[in-house]
């Protein structure tokens, strides 16, 4: 028996990196997974791959009404959700606060923020038909601790705002027997951070203590762990995964 068997979950940003990762290890673990991303033809790939019990579903994570059309259609496919996993998620331009324009720093701030909180808004109805619930916000290490230089002042703003909404949540919710918990990563082997700085982390891992980026299965048992019931008194907190980065 999976460690979450039984569980159905919302994926977003399932297409690719730490988002693919989830959803192939929850599949693994006994979970029926809704993935959902911009990307309509690797997401529906990986869920044929993935077999009966992942559905793919495209998705705009900033447009209210996909995420109540996201919710309806995990109900009538596998019932009730009662794991959510908010991934979906953008770096943006790397510039100072002068440099950020009132449009880039927007869109971050739609995607990786208010996105956040349509998951949770619309969710959260049908966890408490379930009578159970784990949502897990993929926050970041820029949530937890400034990083000079890196990323910009929209990305660590909407990453710590996540960190604040997830309390809020645990706090309010947790009658209803729902929990909510962050996740911050430091650097991980994604095309995210590839882009960001070369294919094997180069400069970033000398501020690393382990002295490495993290592979995506090493974020996606952490995710695991606190959609399942393993982690059932545990809510309101924020997980760091980052290879020492934010202890020095």
């Amino acid at each position: 028996m999976g460690r979450l068997t039984g569980k159905v979950a919302i994926i977003t940003g399932a297409a690719q990196g730490m988002g693919e990762s989830h959803a192939r290890t929850f599949v693994a673990e006994g979970a029926k997974v809704i993935m959902t991303d911009l990307n309509e033809a690797r997401g529906n790939e990986i869920a044929t791959e993935l077999g009966e019990n992942a559905f793919f579903i495209k998705q705009d994570v900033t447009k209210v009404e996909d995420w109540k059309n996201v919710v309806a259609q995990a109900e009538a496919k596998f019932g009730p959700v009662n794991v959510l996993v908010n991934n979906a998620g953008i770096l943006g331009p790397i510039r100072n606060a002068v440099e950020l324009t009132e449009e880039e720093y927007g869109k971050v701030i739609a995607i990786n923020q208010n996105s956040v909180y349509y998951g949770m808004k619309y969710t959260l109805p049908s966890m408490i038909k379930a009578g159970i619930g784990s949502i897990v916000n993929i926050s970041s290490i820029a949530g937890i601790v400034a990083i000079y230089g890196y990323p910009s002042l929209a990305y660590m703003g909407s990453k710590f705002a996540v960190r604040g909404m997830t309390k809020a949540v645990a706090v309010e919710f947790a009658k209803h027997n729902i929990r909510a918990n962050s996740v911050h990563p430091g650097f991980i082997k994604t095309p995210m951070m590839a882009e960001a700085t070369d294919e094997g982390g180069g400069e970033a891992t000398k501020i690393i203590p382990l002295g490495r980026l993290a592979e995506t299965r090493e974020v996606s048992n952490l995710v695991i762990f606190l959609a399942s019931d393993e982690s059932s008194y545990m809510t309101g907190t924020e997980q760091i995964i980052d290879g020492g980065m934010s202890v020095q």
